[in-house]
Formats: C-alpha cells, structure tokens, sequence
C-alpha cells in the first residue's frame, strides 16, 4: 500500500474525504435552493470527478477550452457547456465535430462570434446551443447592457445552424445581487420580444451560497471541490476544508528564521489573490511562504526556532489551487484509511 510518506516531493496531495464533502455540501445546496449545478471542471481536470459530480446529481458540466472538453467527452460525459468565445477556423472545426458527439453549448458576446458560428453550423444537421454572454460587474467579457443582450439573442435565434440558449455571467466578486438585477432585467427584455430564456447560468465559488430568490437557474463553482487559501479569504470556506496541498521537504535552514523548501512558483504559482504570501502551512497556517523561486519557497518565522528541520515535509494550502492542478502531470487521491491513488491529471495543459 502507497502511503504519504513513500511520496516523492513537490507533489499534489488531495484529501478524498474531503472532497466527498465538499462535492456534497454544494449538491445539496442546489437541491435545497432549486437551481441546477453544472460544476466547472478547470479546477481539478479529472474526469473521475467530473463523474462523481453527475453521481450525485450535477446537469452537466463547465470546460473552459475545447481540449478540456475533447478529453471529458473522450471519458463519456455528454453535456458539456463551454462559456468562451470560440474564434478560428481550427477551433470551429473543433467545436463542430464535439457538438456532433455530444449536447455542448458555447457563449458569444458580439454579432462577429455569432457569424463564425452561423458560417460553420449552416449546413450542420445538429444545430449549436450559444448563450449570451453577460458582463454583470465582473470586468472580464460580455454584452453590456440588457438592450445589447437583446439584440444579440435575436441574432443568434435568426442565425442558420444556431438555437440561442440563454444568458451567462461571469459576475464580480461579491455582486451577485447586482448581477441579479442586470440579469433578470434582460430575461424581461428577452422574453418581451418573444425569445424564451431557458438557462439563467452563473459562475464562481464564493456567491454559490446564495441561491434563494434569484433568477439564476444554473451555477458554476469549480474551486468548490478543493478550495484553496482566496476561497477561505473569500468566506467560501474554512481552512480545514481544503481539500488539495502541495507536499514539499524542507531543503535548507541557513538562518534561524529562514526555512527554504523544494515548492516554488513551478509548483505552487505566483497568485496571491490578495491573501498574504504563496502558501500556507497546513495545521500551522500562521506560516506563510514570503517569496517564491522557480524551485525554491522561503518562509520566514516571526521568531527564531529549531522547526522545522532540514527533512521535514511539510503540506502548503496553495492560494489557488486551479493554477496548482495546471502545473503536475500528476496527482495524489489520498483515501480515508492513508492509501494514496496516484492519477494523472488528464486534461492538463489543455489550454487551446
């Protein structure tokens, strides 16, 4: 039996109990709150998850590149919703051939992104699902204004090879009420003209909990699963949910304070999603990586102390896991009993 201690380090470790619960613990706000919860896979890439999300009662599933997609298809899921402006000959050509295979959807934000979709659908027997992208506060993509939402459904609805689907966002931070607001006002103004608005979807972590009285009929949480350092900053979580860390040894005690370990910014990232430091020590959170190297994390101790030694390994809850997934080739499933599972992260790299 593969334990921990027979690990190799920098690596990935993923606590499996708490995963379950975390998986769990979202479902059943959906059921409880009676929205549809369409996880995003982006976070841990693996379809085995992906699979234990549908178990439990999940519509479908959230990519955000085609190749994540070709890879959760090639392991039998069939619905899959891809919220990306899909531009490009060899990228439409892509994306017809997955719509073919399975029920995909896709996001457009201007009439150019309809008409490559309508240029490479006309003649297709399946016709594509595209929704209207939304920009509700989140800075990012999106129409911005319902009368601009309005005009592109109609758009999409006109266009040959396409069926409009409904309206995304991706919202700001803490704005889900504005959110709300901008979203239902263009579901008014959608439906006034005749258009049915099936899918109301919405995205991120920290305001999945606030799913009552809301005109969004579709969430997609992908840190969820994991968690991570910006989620308990956030409020999502507490720190004794998070589920993945980085197992590292510690390399070198030059000074009293300074302890440098083998986990730099190729294994933990440079995010800090306004959190302080890289990294932190799990079971002692209080330590935090100060800097990172592309091989090297240094900590720096507030007081002098023999711990811990040169050695020792230490777990580090990353600041965002979703980057730490992109950065193995492998991971570690750790069960309730100690056995680890070790399993390749199938849709790394996947990032066109």
């Amino acid at each position: 039996m593969t334990e921990i201690a027979d690990l190799d380090t920098p690596c990935v470790v993923i606590d499996m109990v708490k995963v379950e619960a975390n998986l769990q613990r979202a479902q059943a706000d959906a059921d409880a709150n009676g929205y549809k919860l369409r996880p995003h896979i982006k976070t841990h890439k693996l379809p085995r998850f992906a699979q234990r999300a549908l178990a439990l009662g999940a519509t479908g599933i959230t990519v955000q590149k085609l190749g994540e997609a070709e890879v959760m298809a090639d392991a039998g899921i069939t619905d899959i919703f891809m919220p990306y402006n899909v531009i490009g000959a060899q990228k439409l050509k892509r994306l017809r051939a997955l719509n073919e295979r399975i029920t995909f959807s896709v996001t457009a934000d201007s009439p150019d992104t309809v008409a490559g979709y309508a240029a490479r659908f006309a003649e297709a027997q399946k016709p594509l699902a595209v929704l209207v992208e939304c920009d509700t506060g989140g800075g990012r993509c999106g129409v911005q204004s319902p009368a601009q939402a309005l005009a592109l459904a109609r758009q999409i609805a006109m266009a040959p090879g396409l069926v409009f689907g409904g309206l995304m966002t991706y919202p700001g931070r803490g704005k889900f009420r504005e959110a709300d607001r901008w979203l239902g006002d263009a579901k008014a103004l959608i439906e006034a003209a005749g258009l049915p608005v099936k899918v109301v979807t919405s995205g991120n972590s920290p305001d999945m909990w606030h799913g009552p009285d809301s005109v969004v009929t579709e969430r997609r949480p992908g840190t969820y699963i994991y968690y991570d350092r910006m989620q308990v900053a956030f409020g999502a979580a507490k720190l004794d949910e998070c589920a993945l860390t980085v197992l590292t040894t510690v390399v070198s005690r030059p000074t009293p304070t300074r302890i440098v370990i083998d986990a730099g910014s190729k294994a933990l990232s440079s995010d800090t999603g306004g959190v302080a430091g890289f990294g932190a020590v799990q079971g002692h959170e209080e330590v935090v990586i100060a800097a990172l190297n592309e091989e090297h994390g240094i900590i720096e101790l507030a007081e002098p102390s023999d711990w811990p030694r040169v050695g020792d390994r230490l777990q580090i809850i990353p600041n965002h896991v979703c980057v730490v997934s992109n950065l193995f080739d492998v991971v570690n499933l750790v069960g309730g009993n100690g056995e680890v599972e070790t399993v390749p992260v199938a849709a790394r790299g996947r990032v066109a």
